[in-house]
């Protein structure tokens, strides 16, 4: 798996490499464990060792000769030895507990985001430390870490000095609250410790995630929904180009956010308010990662793609786009990348020209290159197509739009769950996704655009958040992104959706890809055996969408006796007619494949779909 500047490495991730690094270590001569040592016989770090703040010392209860091996090994320079002083930041934030302390970005430049971790009760404590099963202390005793006059001075008032790990981890997290060491929203500051671990740590966690094994049945016992029957048949869901399941994480995480958070955002000064708005940017900061971006500013909450595009549309494109400019489609496009665009040339007397595909569903570049002239404005692309699964050359198609002075748009609703993303690397303007595609809630997603493009842009809706002040003579607005959310946000399905890319990014879309393009490649060979089918859409490079046509059947009846097997199908048009009716079609049958499909699934389609022939 490579990871890049998209990827964040969570928490969880961290917590669990902390604990094989700790279950890793060797036992003594005699044979006793090292991790079973009494409290007596824990050593901490020198004096040389700083970047704890005052008032804690967890140590791991190993002697630090013993540590020191295992933890260089693992990539730790030896500066940062003993290795107990690194620990502490690995467990700062173990699975289970909410929100995660410090999550890493390993490759973009050292510049690490903490998120806030305010509000976390006695029972996730106690649940992340057992989760992990991590010891951890807090003694202040000879040899542990040492704590300077100026930062014992900021801890804050109230916190006596505590004997177990729950109440050392909850003072750490109460530490970073405190005057002068929390920013203004919330988001605490890196520390000299943090900075060097990361870098140094960047390898070693590549590599382990490299290693990871990609186990469907483990995945597919997290999404609960999965567990269940249908007409008395275990429910396969091929129904992924309409909406993908949801992970224990992500229903967890919003439940969490609502049975202990809940508050609008901005403009309050209480506690509640406060842990909102950061959970809310912190979702904002974890799209722009996860998209490539350059700013959180540059990501737009909206409800998913088809609001994103109408907000495009109905202010990039009321104001850029004119009599007698150009809106360049493909063929292949979802309605909602096509009707605002219809309404946009219509009410500025634009023109809509269109790339043709070929037979076999893949994009006619010398077409579209034709198609690009003086006076194409913008170019509204799928990354990949809804109905046939087609991957378009995003990239090349940006570069080419580019040399006409043209503005790009990528739809990418069909394509985040599938594959990497990187909005700088594609250079594209605009690139909007929803989050239910991904395993997130619905009703929430987002807009990327570049800086310069949405300073210029004008609001799209009014009322409260968008502006910056309000007389009855005028109304001065907010910058981006703040100009374009206006109102009360979706602040539980924006941290839900952020959960979501948390766990997508723990499996790697490197992983994903190279599982779900094997599986994509068993399910064509099963189906195309099959007397009577014919698949529509035979690209090379897809994703996992399977659309196709049984002779003597009308797609709505096999959608329906699918379902009686318990296999999930979308049978119709699928919001994208003028691509089917390039094949002369008005519906087709649409499995489509995700990461918690399997072989066996893929095996019980095929012979539904048998079944259906032969009555």
């Amino acid at each position: 798996m490579k990871i890049t500047n998209m990827h964040e490495i969570t928490s969880d991730e961290i917590a669990a490499i902390a604990t094989r690094l700790y279950r890793q270590l060797p036992e003594m001569p005699d044979g006793t464990s090292l991790r079973s040592l009494p409290a007596a016989q824990q050593v901490g770090p020198p004096a040389s060792t700083g970047g704890i703040p005052a008032g804690i010392s967890p140590v791991i209860d190993v002697p630090t000769a013993a540590v020191v091996p295992p933890l260089q090994s693992a990539g730790i320079p030896s500066t940062l030895t003993p290795g107990p002083a690194v620990m502490p930041v690995l467990m700062a934030a173990p699975a289970g507990l909410r929100p995660p302390v410090y999550p890493f970005d390993v490759v973009n430049g050292g510049n690490a985001t903490p998120l806030s971790a305010s509000g976390l009760s006695d029972s996730e404590f106690s649940r992340g430390l057992n989760a992990n099963s991590l010891p951890i202390t807090s003694s202040r005793t000879p040899g542990t870490l040492p704590f300077s006059e100026s930062t014992a001075s900021a801890s804050p008032p109230g916190l006596s000095e505590a004997s177990d790990g729950k109440d050392g981890l909850r003072r750490f997290v109460e530490r970073i609250r405190v005057e002068h060491t929390g920013q203004s929203s919330g988001f605490c500051h890196q520390d000299p410790l943090l900075q060097g671990l990361r870098q140094k740590l960047s390898a070693r966690i590549a590599a382990d995630l490299k290693s990871r094994p990609f186990d469907v049945h483990q995945i597919r016992r997290d999404f609960p929904i999965l567990q269940q029957r249908v007409h008395g048949k275990p429910l396969i869901w091929l129904d992924n180009a309409a909406t993908t399941q949801k992970p224990r994480a992500v229903i967890e995480k919003i439940k969490s956010f609502y049975e202990n958070d809940n508050s609008n955002i901005h403009r309050a000064a209480h506690t509640l308010a406060a842990r909102s708005t950061d959970a809310y940017e912190a979702a904002r900061q974890k799209i722009q990662k996860f998209l490539g971006a350059g700013t959180p500013e540059q990501i737009v909450f909206v409800r998913g793609t088809t609001e994103g595009i109408n907000l495009v549309a109905h202010t990039f494109g009321r104001k850029y786009i004119g009599e007698g400019d150009e809106i360049v489609l493909s063929t292949l496009e979802h309605h909602a990348n096509i009707v605002p665009w219809q309404m946009i040339a219509q009410e500025n007397r634009a023109i809509l020209r269109v790339i043709p595909v070929t037979d076999r569903g893949e994009i006619q570049m010398e077409e579209y290159q034709r198609l690009l002239g003086p006076r194409t404005r913008l170019v509204a692309l799928t990354q990949a197509s809804n109905s046939l699964g087609t991957i378009l050359p995003v990239a090349e198609m940006t570069q080419l739009a580019k040399r006409a002075g043209a503005r790009v748009l990528i739809d990418g609703a069909q394509s985040v769950a599938h594959l990497p993303v990187n909005v700088q690397q594609m250079d594209c303007d605009f690139f909007v996704f929803s989050g239910h595609k991904i395993f997130g809630p619905t009703g929430i997603g987002a807009v990327y655009a570049k800086s310069d493009v949405l300073e210029s842009m004008p609001p799209w809706q009014g009322g409260g958040n968008m502006i910056r002040d309000v007389t009855f003579e005028q109304t001065t607005y907010q910058e981006p992104p703040a100009r374009f959310e206006a109102g009360t946000p979706n602040v539980a399905d924006a941290v839900g959706l952020g959960a979501a890319l948390d766990y997508v990014g723990q499996l790697g879309l490197a992983n994903i890809a190279s599982y779900e393009h094997e599986l994509l490649q068993y399910a064509t060979h099963q189906l195309s055996r099959i007397n009577g089918l014919t698949l529509i859409g035979t690209a090379p490079e897809k994703v996992g969408v399977l659309s196709f046509v049984l002779r003597g059947h009308r797609e709505e009846e096999v959608g329906r006796r699918l379902d009686q097997e318990g296999i999930a199908v979308r049978a119709g048009h699928h919001c994208s007619q003028p691509s089917l009716r390039r094949f002369g079609l008005e519906a087709t049958v649409r499995p489509s494949l995700s990461l918690y499909n399997t072989r066996e699934e893929i095996d019980q389609l095929a012979e539904a779909i048998r079944k259906i022939q032969h009555r």
